[in-house]
């Protein structure tokens, strides 16, 4: 895949913040040589988090994100605030921006501190350079400087040595007078930001390191009301262009083509790989010497997340009437009759459960905070959240002590299948 063809959620997610009118904007877009973000003398323009999907080098495909001011005022200015922060979920590298003839405010000390729990990389980049004297930028250099130094002991003190994850350089943070007007250390606040490019980018398969090269696959995709018009789902769409660039055999089908595919076939595939909707259909065609699985259950791997979520599927057999679940989506679209988060999946658990629970649903950005109340988290693949953001969803299960699960492998164990899903894993040891 072309770093131009690289989606959203695949690429390294740049997020800048700061004060209201400390140059945040005007810094973003010196820095990728582009209008993303309007900039004004009037404090506060950037009302919501603005974002672009780009190319940076030297980290290649990435998302710019501006954020609104730390301190926007009032009631939208604090849901701002907070939108603000749930950016951080989905935040690989961090910008701060620090007005260099003001210093960084309480409020720059507190962003920081959450991006270094986070163990987020990131930058300091005061603005406004051209602006500035000497001395003032010396008191700016020994301020990042000695804060540098006092959050690392600090660390050293509650965990041991530091991991430098996002302290590259020992004991000093990492930090550039910047200008937008004159240019000034433009060029090295990109180098920087590249400099992260070891930790950020990570080397992921989908499949192709299950299989055999030159392996055949069979892909099977269902078309019904609820797929989107004119394309597939952005699972299958990997899938397939992973195949493709591995230089495997690809064979898309619909479940009601998939027998006749099969029995086309010189040789079995080394490989089915099925929409969890159609899972029960798809299981009783294949044959059982043929592994198979989901492009959800692929996905909860690629994210990392396969251990935990098959533990959670044993949860289902254990719901009570009056337990609350959670059904989530990392996507916004139109609900269909036949929409799989809201329809489907609560009729196959009422079937698999013998009663209906209490389902609650959530879309897009909305996910709780707090999740004591629900029994079970049911979360659908996650391929359109960034990383960090999946991983902040199952972490915050997690702490909580709430099981979750995804579709693909909630819909494998519903049917008795789950245990086979997972075969294609067997060097892994991942049994239900």
């Amino acid at each position: 895949m072309s770093l131009q063809e690289t989606v959203s959620a695949e690429r390294v997610h740049i997020a800048w913040f700061g004060l209201r009118n400390a140059g945040k904007s005007s810094l973003v877009n010196a820095a990728t040589g582009q209008d993303v973000s309007i900039v004004s003398e009037v404090r506060g323009t950037t009302t919501d988090p603005v974002r672009k999907a780009m190319e940076l080098l030297p980290l290649g495909p990435v998302v710019i994100i501006d954020t609104p001011g730390l301190d926007d005022e009032g009631e939208l200015g604090r849901l701002r605030v907070e939108r603000t922060n749930r950016i951080l979920a989905q935040t690989d590298i961090a910008v701060l921006a620090v007005d260099a003839a003001i210093g960084l405010s309480e409020l720059d000390w507190e962003i920081l501190a959450e991006i270094i729990s986070r163990k987020i990389p990131f930058a300091v980049a005061y603005t406004k350079a051209d602006l500035v004297s000497g001395e003032e930028r010396a008191k700016c250099a020994a301020e990042v400087e000695q804060y540098g130094k006092s959050a690392v002991e600090a660390e050293k003190t509650t965990v041991g040595e530091p991991s430098q994850d996002n302290v590259p350089e020992g004991d000093r943070f990492p930090y550039v007078f910047t200008s937008a007007v004159t240019g000034e250390g433009i060029r090295e606040l990109k180098e920087l930001l590249g400099s992260f490019a070891p930790k950020v980018a990570k080397e992921k398969r989908i499949l192709t390191d299950l299989i055999e090269p030159g392996s055949t696959v069979v892909l099977v995709t269902p078309i019904d009301s609820s797929a989107p018009k004119g394309r597939l789902i952005l699972p299958q769409q990997l899938t397939l262009r992973e195949l493709l660039d591995a230089h495997c055999t690809a064979i898309v089908c619909q479940p009601e083509e998939l027998a006749d595919t099969l029995a086309s076939l010189r040789r079995p595939p080394a490989l089915v790989v099925t929409d969890s909707q159609a899972f029960a259909k798809v299981n009783a065609i294949v044959p059982a010497d043929v592994k198979l699985t989901s492009f959800s259950i692929l996905f909860a791997r690629y994210k990392g997340n396969l251990r935990t979520l098959v533990d959670g599927a044993r949860t289902l057999d254990r719901l009570t009437r009056n337990d609350r679940v959670l059904i989530s989506e990392g996507c916004t679209h139109h609900r269909q009759c036949e929409d799989i988060g809201t329809v489907k999946l609560p009729a196959w658990i009422e079937k698999h459960v013998g009663f209906r629970p209490q389902f609650e649903f959530t879309s897009g950005g909305d996910f709780p905070s707090d999740l004591s109340g629900y029994r079970m988290v049911i979360h659908c693949g996650g391929c359109t959240l960034p990383e960090r953001e999946m991983q902040r969803r199952l972490d915050t299960a997690t702490a909580e002590g709430v099981p979750i699960v995804n579709y693909g492998i909630a819909i494998a164990h519903m049917n008795g299948i789950l245990t086979r899903s997972l075969s294609v894993f067997e060097k892994e040891k991942m049994e239900e």
